[in-house]
């Protein structure tokens, strides 16, 4: 069948990007594949200088538009610049790690330090990590939310919850794999509260009367070579938060999409 031509046949010659997504997640035809891109700063100011008109690498490439609803899930730790040089920043983030980015290169920071490294100093973590109105900007929402509307934007309403907000912004890589082995119940912990403040926020968002079209977070469970923890590790500790997450959604009627980096596929099935 000319899919094209089937399409005219819908008034979709050129479709909006929700539509788009939309006939994706619905396995239908489409005018064309949804494609969205978050490259590094740096990249787009390469693609600057070497002739792109301006920032919107969105509009000059074509792609699909798409809106993101953030509010902070973090236990709102101090932002503090420790060292600034030509080349690069040291920092404290709001999730209290201490990191090393540099300034015109694109990599992974160097993580430092991090405030949370047990059960007691979680704890405080923990308590910070209450929902609130202010972890939502408000005024940019409602100033967006309309134009997204109405130019057919896809909206999605961002969520970060899982191994990898907790093993590389919070506690690090090698203190949380031995934890995972020698303290899972405090690894549960961190991961239920991490989607605890998640749904609430969420929840929060959508009682206002703004709406999206699918959540999303990212949860980089693998490398170059394999995954991080066996199968049976993550349907036991990473599995349950993360149909926690598919049911709300479902609830609400909309889709769900997960992002991770590295080498998971013997976690495809149970995707």
């Amino acid at each position: 069948m000319d899919i094209k031509n089937n399409l005219k046949s819908f008034g979709a010659d050129k479709m909006t990007s929700k539509e788009r997504f939309a006939r994706m997640y619905e396995h239908r035809d489409a005018d064309r594949v949804p494609i969205m891109d978050y490259p590094w700063g740096v990249t787009v100011d390469r693609w600057v200088a070497e002739g792109m008109p301006d920032r919107d690498f969105v509009k000059y490439f074509g792609l699909d538009n798409v809106a993101t609803i953030h509010a902070d899930f973090s236990p709102r730790y101090e932002f503090k610049v420790l060292e600034d040089t030509p080349e690069y920043t040291v920092y404290t983030t709001n999730w209290g790690a201490t990191m090393k980015n540099w300034k015109h290169i694109a990599s992974t920071p160097d993580f430092l330090d991090f405030k949370v490294k047990d059960r007691d100093s979680w704890a405080d973590a923990k308590a910070r990590m209450k929902p609130g109105r202010d972890r939502v900007n408000w005024k940019e929402l409602e100033k967006n939310y309309p134009i997204w509307q109405k130019e057919g934007y896809w909206i999605v309403g961002g969520m970060w919850f899982g191994f990898d907000v907790a093993h590389s912004w919070m506690i690090g890589t090698e203190r949380f794999l031995m934890a995972l082995i020698d303290d899972p119940e405090w690894c549960v912990d961190i991961i239920n509260t991490y989607l605890d403040i998640n749904l609430a926020m969420m929840d929060m968002v959508w009682d206002a009367g703004y709406r999206f079209d699918e959540i999303n977070w990212p949860d980089d469970m693998g490398y170059k070579g394999t995954q991080f923890f066996s199968l049976s590790m993550y349907r036991e500790l990473i599995k349950p938060a993360q149909k926690r997450a598919v049911e709300w959604a479902q609830k609400k009627g909309i889709k769900t999409r997960l992002h991770s980096c590295g080498k998971i596929d013997v976690f495809i099935p149970d995707f």
